[in-house]
């Protein structure tokens, strides 16, 4: 049996862990946000690390809002590097092996093929920058698993699949870019990977290979395609029209394309990813089931 924390549960990824730990009843699941487990808090994971024997922590809490990482940079750098930081020095110190997830917005999409972990990193946002600075923070943890993912979805909380489904019902047509790239992740199929990893390490210690890796559903789209797939599987009438990001402007800069080469997750670990679009077609029966 495996003592697994989980930082930042509440979030769509964590929440996903949870659902999925039900059927992993021979490991106990710490599940903790923010109002339970603060990272940025060194006495706060001091003590929760004396009172249990961790064996893993699965690292979801992030700041993840891009664009309002512009204006806050102190806050985005407080919880995507400090609190990496926290948990990766205490993780060496308590021998935690230790998940961080991370993003593809730490390279910048100027790239017309998929990422490698091999390729240079490039953020051209705060929002990548930190993250990608709390990476380092992670790996300098040699029993680290850095996984970087992309266009995170599932039934909870707020994310483009259930956006475009709220305008699509109330709307008749709706603008879309079609000139960023890249592969919508089931955060369910995530969450599925790393327990699979934890759970197969517990009978073989092999299992567990430190290192960066990439997770995003197979296959690739632009936000434009993905809509127009989220609205013909809804049954909506809903018109999706293709614009330029030039036409619709954030604070925030996003990657063209970032499309992320996922070869060295599967041949490591053995897990077959689902394709995009069979996985949405699973994450909408969840809603319409909910």
């Amino acid at each position: 049996m495996a003592t697994i924390l989980v930082t930042g549960s509440n979030g769509q990824l964590g929440n996903e862990i949870s659902l999925i730990s039900k059927e992993y009843g021979q490991h106990e699941f710490l599940m903790t946000d923010v109002d339970k487990l603060n990272i940025t808090s060194l006495p706060q994971l001091k003590k929760l690390f004396n009172n249990y024997k961790v064996d893993y922590i699965i690292n979801c809490a992030a700041y993840t809002d891009v664009d309002k990482s512009e204006e806050d940079r102190k806050e985005a750098e407080k919880v995507n590097i400090t609190g990496v930081t926290n948990l990766a020095k205490l993780a060496a110190n308590y021998q935690i092996k230790m998940f961080h997830i991370s993003t593809d917005y730490v390279f910048d999409g100027n790239t017309p093929i998929p990422y490698s972990e091999e390729m240079s990193a490039n953020p051209v946002g705060v929002y990548g920058q930190t993250k990608y600075k709390g990476e380092v923070e992670a790996r300098r943890h040699t029993q680290t698993i850095v996984i970087r993912t992309s266009w995170l979805y599932s039934k909870f909380g707020k994310n483009f699949v259930k956006t475009i489904l709220s305008l699509a019902a109330t709307k008749p047509e709706i603008s879309v870019v079609f000139d960023q790239v890249g592969s919508p992740t089931y955060a369910h199929d995530l969450a599925y990977a790393i327990i699979n990893i934890i759970d197969r390490n517990e009978k073989d210690p092999a299992v567990f290979k430190p290192g960066t890796y990439h997770y995003a559903n197979e296959g690739l789209c632009s936000w434009y395609d993905f809509a127009v797939e989220i609205v013909y599987q809804a049954g909506s009438p809903c018109k999706v029209i293709p614009i330029r990001s030039e036409e619709f402007p954030k604070p925030a800069k996003r990657p063209n394309y970032s499309v992320l080469d996922k070869k060295k997750f599967r041949q490591t670990f053995g897990i077959e990813i689902p394709y995009w679009r069979y996985s949405l077609i699973k994450c909408l029966n969840e809603l319409v089931t909910k």
